[in-house]
């Protein structure tokens, strides 16, 4: 691992991993469509409609049993094609669901496609325009893991943050002990530990309008349970990983998301965490097989696809356990379904 100073690259253009994340990330985003077999990766929604479904069910569940069914407002955070909207919102519509719909999203691309897809929708480029008049149910598929985040690594001079000079990530200069987990401050010499701001101060926004207004937040990503060390810093490029320095903005760059800091983030702002779960069982819980043997039974040419859709979603060797889902509530709202 490298040890020498950003200064030692000789690189003029030092920056933190953190801005340089974003800068790529702001990039990429902004000038393409990701998803599909034609980019860069998939994610569940396009897999199959079910996942969709079953987060429009989990939805009217929730809402009907807080008793805010004609008020709530769905909201989702980075909604990519639009896909889970529009088919969680098919689903909640045979329950007589209809909520407005509101989509965080900042890509132009992307909001053409969702537009296509989701047509009633209304569009913010942040947190800070969702409507303050009624609870909101927020759902947030893969949206925190391409949030920025800073890394600190462990050096025989103490805790420095970790710098993106010549094309290398190196340990910065300045003393950076106090960004460190109490739990974690005596890691071993080389260790990497990963903090997410952005993930914080959205979180942080969104819990104290679910607390004032009333309502939930679902976040669903692959991630950890912290605190705990490691890079997990990573790049996606035509459905492989690539090397996340090299040409920023043509690639996908992701890091692993602290569920362990999302819970305490809600729980610090007055809301309920639930506990976290992997998704093949949340999936499991809220009845996958059950619409799986139904769409089979209604499309018995689709059998061997919806299997497949069914296993890449819930089994442990693929998103099953290494994504994670946790809800995030009102206190006085009922507990979610899909947690027991």
């Amino acid at each position: 691992m490298p040890t020498a100073s950003p200064e030692a690259a000789g690189s003029a253009n030092i920056q933190t991993l953190h801005d340089f994340m974003a800068a790529a990330n702001t990039a990429y985003y902004a000038s393409r469509d990701p998803l599909g077999q034609a980019g860069d990766f998939i994610t569940a929604p396009e897999i199959s409609q079910m996942f969709g479904e079953l987060i429009g069910m989990w939805f009217a569940d929730l809402a009907l049993r807080a008793g805010a069914g004609e008020r709530v407002a769905y909201v989702e955070l980075g909604p990519g094609r639009g896909t889970l909207a529009a088919d969680a919102l098919r689903a909640m519509a045979r329950a007589g669901l209809a909520p407005p719909v509101h989509f965080v999203e900042t890509s132009p691309v992307l909001r053409a496609r969702q537009r296509a897809a989701v047509p009633q929708a209304s569009w913010h480029d942040d947190v800070a325009g969702l409507p303050g008049d009624r609870p909101l149910i927020v759902i947030a598929n893969e949206f925190f893991d391409a949030l920025p985040i800073r890394q600190y690594e462990r050096t025989a001079r103490g805790w420095r943050e970790r710098m993106v000079a010549g094309g290398q990530l190196l340990p910065g200069e300045e003393d950076c002990a106090g960004a460190i987990p109490i739990q974690l401050a005596d890691a071993p010499l080389g260790s990497i530990v990963e903090r997410s701001p952005a993930s914080e101060s959205i979180l942080a926004d969104l819990a104290g309008r679910i607390a004032a207004q009333g309502g939930a937040l679902l976040a669903i990503d692959y991630g950890y349970e912290g605190p705990a060390t490691g890079d997990t810093l990573q790049a996606m490029l035509s459905h492989a990983y690539a090397d996340p320095l090299e040409a920023p903005g043509t690639r996908d760059l992701t890091a692993h998301v602290d569920f362990a800091m999302l819970a305490a983030t809600g729980r610090a702002t007055g809301l309920r965490p639930g506990p976290c779960v992997g998704q093949g069982a949340f999936l499991s819980a809220l009845g996958i097989d059950a619409r799986a043997a139904a769409l089979a039974r209604a499309h018995p040419e689709r059998l061997e696809e919806l299997r497949g859709a069914r296993d890449r979603l819930v089994e442990p060797r693929a998103m099953g356990r290494l994504f994670k889902v946790l809800a995030l509530r009102h206190p006085a709202w009922p507990a979610p379904a899909g947690f027991a």
